[in-house]
């Protein structure tokens, strides 16, 4: 796809998110299964939750514009989760492996943060502004697990992991 417009910028990340999303749900199922505390295990099993739904609101807006979500492979994604995978091979302590999934985590939502809010401001300016609406509830999600990860790691995991 040729990016001549800032139409064909918005489409492009449209599905770079949708493929970062679904490498997400692939990359979580893994973390669940290895994390060991049991707030860690909730926050992501809902994160996960949640990426489904984000998932679905690109294929919403997709169809709106006309364009399949899928095509395009985000590289980005792909590094970030290929890392969590080597700190999970590593086969740290429990407290420790938990303390580093939470960084991997972050890492992937400020990585999605940053791709979500160029989006939802090219739909705002593209005037798709109910698609910026469902953009904004994603970011807002995003943020909102950014923040319960770093509550979980500073209250429990982080103390847990020192000694």
């Amino acid at each position: 796809m040729e990016l001549e417009t800032l139409k064909d910028l918005y489409i492009d990340e449209l599905k770079d998110l949708y493929s970062a999303e679904n490498q997400i749900l692939k990359g979580l199922a893994q973390m669940i299964k290895k994390a060991s505390h049991p707030a860690l295990k909730r926050a992501f099993t809902t994160h996960e939750r949640q990426t489904r739904q984000h998932v679905k609101r690109l294929e919403r807006i997709c169809k709106q514009l006309g364009v399949s979500p899928k095509g395009k492979k985000c590289e980005g994604m792909e590094g970030l989760i290929k890392e969590a995978k080597s700190l999970i091979q590593e086969k740290p302590d429990a407290d420790v492996l938990d303390a580093g999934m939470i960084a991997a985590a972050q890492h992937v939502e400020h990585y999605e943060m940053a791709g979500y809010g160029c989006v939802r401001t090219y739909a705002r300016a593209l005037g798709y502004d109910d698609q910026a609406d469902l953009l904004q509830q994603t970011l807002d999600e995003e943020g909102d697990t950014d923040k319960l990860l770093t509550s979980i790691a500073e209250s429990r995991i982080n103390i847990d992991a020192e000694s």
